[in-house]
């Protein structure tokens, strides 16, 4: 995203968005809490429970939503003596939300904590702080106005996308001649 000029629409609608889709499964309060508890290594059903102080009822609805989305996979483990329990741990496309829970984080210290974190992501290496930056395809950091808006619709959402465009425009028309014959 840029810092883009003021427009009447998003370059891309709603129902043809990968990030608006995204918002409609994973982006209920309960379902994000879970999943950063799940990216700090949470697994158990129990272990939610008592971190979120989520009832059991609305716990039990996300994680099989969860599990149904590919994000966490439903796992039978067993403890020494134990009865059979299930764990939740994240799977591939679940690891994958890492990085955008870290820009979140990395967000909400700067606006929500005034600078302030509780927990910080350093390497192992080097000591230094990680960052969420943008960078090209070759690696390079992006700088500011360097990045544009690029519409990459397939064909079919191209002709979905021009035709409801065509109809908002010929209805604006229509009523702007209504408008102009009224006043006339």
């Amino acid at each position: 995203m840029t810092d883009a000029p003021l427009v009447r629409r998003s370059p891309v609608p709603p129902d043809q968005c990968n990030l608006w889709k995204a918002f409609g499964l994973i982006g209920d309060r309960w379902t994000l809490v879970i999943l950063r508890s799940a990216l700090y290594g949470v697994r158990r059903f129990d272990d939610f429970q008592v971190e979120l102080e989520i009832p059991r009822s609305v716990l039990s609805h996300r994680l099989a939503a969860l599990v149904e989305l590919g994000i966490v996979e439903r796992r039978e483990y067993r403890d020494d003596g134990q009865r059979a329990r299930i764990e939740y741990p994240l799977t591939e496309m679940g690891r994958a939300l890492g990085l955008p829970f870290m820009a979140m984080t990395e967000w909400s210290d700067h606006w929500i904590g005034k600078g302030t974190s509780p927990l910080t992501l350093r390497s192992k290496t080097s000591g230094q702080r990680f960052r969420v930056a943008l960078i090209d395809e070759g690696g390079k950091p992006a700088r500011k106005g360097d990045v544009e808006q690029v519409v990459t619709l397939g064909p079919r959402q191209q002709a979905k996308t021009a035709k409801k465009t065509a109809k908002r425009t010929a209805k604006r028309t229509a009523k702007k001649k209504a408008d102009r014959a009224t006043d006339a």
